[in-house]
């Protein structure tokens, strides 16, 4: 009986006879030769049905096949230089498990809209299955490194009684007889599970409803946000740098071809090694002002500013220390200068910005009800958090590093909307 097998592991097989279960993603032919191009989520491989070797009835069936018709074929692997596998199935049957109809999405251009609006189709493209893999891996490496570095995984909640980086972009819900919002970060809850644990993380989604048509913004994106007890904002800058190095040599390592296929510049992120430049938020201030860039100091930066500061480095920058008073309320002022606060921001290079976002936290009790009432913040639902500064407070840290942001600059994509399998942007719930 011939073995059922995923098309990526063809190359064991060789000479033997296989089952693959899969969906047509292309063919041609050419008089007694019907070359069939069939994926099955793993890979895609060509298989041959050649007149003279398959029952008439299976090489009719073969001309019949529609783009994306799901089958179900029989045959013998064999090596194939040609092939980007080393591999090709010699056919020997072909069940038709569902005939497609006429597939919308074929090889010709279509526009982003009509692309979006079919998206849980466009996720069967050989473009937007490799983005996906480097993806998965991505994800992956994520949580790998900080289980392996002994930290704790706490889930934080979707529902919130309170915003956490500022009450104009919050999703707002009914929550019984309650108000309650979609969580814009895990980071509070975070802070708590670091008083308990020590080293902990969360992963899961974010919400912003910031009303933006740019190509770095989603209305749902997800985070993976460390969070540390005892550290300071030196040590915040180390893991996050230890943290992206990571990250990125895993993907090249076992995404090299899908980052090729989507013909991705790879030297870029092979100089993505630590330690990575250290600037000031006043020193970068500077260098935007030698470019002749009207910036205002005290105001944070904008996609263009990010642009360029990254592209002075060939690696990711990290800029620390900006105003205080344009970063969140939990954010601990430098000691050294109240006007600026511990926190610090890591800069893809490339044009892609900000992919973390992080830095010391506040952990005075007096101080942090202080902020609270600067930012006009009742403190009634943040009583649980301020009772972190009252029970064993010790100086903490952490960052938060977007997932969407992550795949867009490692897969070199001109826009957001292509990293998740079903993006929701500003004007965009459907699928």
């Amino acid at each position: 009986m011939a073995d059922k097998i995923r098309i990526s592991d063809v190359a064991k097989f060789d000479g033997q006879e296989v089952v693959v279960e899969g969906w047509l993603y292309n063919k041609r032919s050419s008089g007694k030769l019907h070359f069939l191009q069939v994926r099955d989520g793993s890979a895609t491989i060509q298989c041959v049905v050649f007149q003279g070797e398959v029952e008439p009835s299976v090489f009719e069936d073969a001309a019949e096949l529609g783009q994306e018709s799901a089958i179900r074929l029989r045959g013998i692997v064999r090596e194939d230089a040609r092939s980007p596998l080393g591999f090709e199935i010699g056919v020997i049957d072909i069940e038709v498990v569902h005939q497609s109809e006429s597939y919308p999405i074929t090889p010709k251009e279509h526009g982003t809209a009509f692309l979006m609006d079919n998206r849980h189709l466009w996720l069967r493209s050989a473009r937007q299955q490799a983005i996906m893999k480097v993806r998965s891996t991505i994800v992956k490496a994520c949580r790998d490194y900080f289980d392996s570095n002994d930290f704790l995984l706490v889930d934080a909640p979707i529902f919130t009684p309170a915003s956490c980086e500022g009450t104009s972009t919050l999703f707002e819900t009914d929550y019984f007889d309650e108000k309650a919002y979609l969580t814009q970060s895990g980071q509070l809850y975070m802070e708590a599970a670091a008083m308990a644990f020590g080293k902990v993380y969360c992963f899961g989604p974010t919400f912003r409803a910031e009303k933006s048509k740019t190509r770095r913004h989603l209305t749902e994106f997800w985070m993976i946000e460390p969070e540390v007890a005892y550290m300071d904002l030196q040590g915040d800058m180390d893991l996050a740098e230890d943290f992206i190095s990571f990250v990125v040599q895993r993907v090249l390592e076992e995404r090299r071809t899908e980052l090729e296929s989507l013909e991705r510049d790879i030297a870029p992120l092979e100089r993505t090694l630590k330690p990575f430049p250290r600037i000031s938020y006043s020193e970068a201030h500077e260098m935007l002002k030698a470019e002749g860039i009207a910036h205002t100091w005290g105001d944070d930066f904008g996609a263009e500013d990010e642009t360029v500061l990254a592209n002075k480095f060939d690696r990711p920058v990290i800029v620390h220390r900006y105003p205080a008073a344009c970063k969140a309320f939990y954010m601990k002022a430098d000691p050294e200068n109240e006007k600026l606060a511990l926190c610090m921001d890591v800069l893809a290079p490339e044009g892609y910005g900000e992919i973390i976002g992080g830095g010391q936290r506040e952990d005075d009790l007096n101080t942090l009800q202080e902020k609270l009432s600067e930012h006009g913040l009742d403190a009634a639902p943040f009583e649980w958090f301020l009772d972190l500064r009252r029970y064993g407070s010790v100086p903490h840290a952490g960052f938060g590093l977007g997932i969407e942001r992550t795949v867009a600059w490692l897969c070199g994509l001109p826009h957001v909307r292509e990293t998740i399998a079903f993006p929701r942007l500003l004007q965009r719930l459907y699928p």
